[in-house]
């Protein structure tokens, strides 16, 4: 069964600002006989709503939009919606986090002085003869624009690679901090996607703020532990109200809610 995936428009962006987005989260308490309470948060009940709101949509992307929603079947179906202000990596300042792929002989430390004064650097190490990656598969759709970014130094200059899917670039990599960024789009019939570093052999490299966005350009850093990649999300209403205001121009508002425990 296909996959039902929220669009992109024409230029890549998932949506138009402003947008907003409300995460609510819910904490239980127990009161024991003593009077003493225990607080604990339910990750079941979060749910992230977000509000779209598009101008000056073409013929083509209002099509794009009504077909989705007829797709879904209004708020029935579930679908994959990639948070266009989130960060789409889980744990994107946590590099030893088993949610990221690292190379057999790659080691990531943490503690390094980052480029905004702090100390959320990782130190990537690769003790092998040949080049070791590391990397996140996100269960996103191929067909979409991403851009991959990070902030990288080296104590000796040299370069590492970024890869979105199959497709790989280099970048220099100097004794100042800078940030490189990967734009790309894959195959369409992919539904999942790999990001990552690779790290040349017997190379040392700091990186900060690794991010991925469902875009061409990047936005500022943000640091995760959810990342931005919401399976089963859906629509909030039955109805979507597109309304023609010129000669193919459109708009309309989207309300999209992702709760944990749907």
């Amino acid at each position: 069964m296909t996959t039902l995936v929220y669009p992109q428009l024409a230029s890549g962006a998932l949506s138009q600002f402003p947008i907003h987005k409300t995460r609510r989260t819910r904490t239980v308490t127990n009161r024991a006989p003593d009077g003493s309470t225990i607080k604990l948060a339910d990750a079941a009940g979060v749910t992230t709503e977000w509000n779209l709101t598009y101008a000056d949509l073409s013929d083509e992307e209002a099509a794009t939009l009504q077909a989705f929603f007829a797709a879904a079947e209004g708020t029935l179906n579930g679908f994959t919606f990639l948070d266009p202000a989130g960060n789409l990596l889980a744990w994107s300042g946590q590099l030893g986090d088993e949610v990221w792929q690292k190379g057999p002989l790659l080691s990531a430390t943490g503690g390094a002085t980052d480029p905004r004064g702090g100390t959320g650097a990782w130190t990537i190490v690769n003790s092998g003869t040949a080049g070791q990656s590391i990397m996140q598969t996100l269960a996103a759709p191929g067909a979409y624009q991403y851009c991959l970014t990070a902030y990288v130094r080296a104590d000796v200059a040299t370069s590492a690679q970024m890869s979105i899917g199959t497709i790989r670039r280099e970048y220099s990599v100097t004794p100042s901090w800078s940030r490189i960024a990967m734009q790309s789009s894959q195959d369409a019939e992919a539904t999942s996607m790999r990001f990552g570093i690779e790290v040349n052999a017997m190379g040392v490299v700091e990186v900060f703020g690794i991010q991925v966005e469902a875009q061409p350009w990047p936005s500022g850093y943000k640091r995760t532990s959810r990342g931005g990649v919401y399976e089963n999300a859906h629509m909030r209403e039955d109805v979507l109200a597109i309304a023609k205001t010129g000669v193919n121009r459109h708009s309309c508002s989207v309300n999209i809610l992702h709760a944990n425990h749907l």
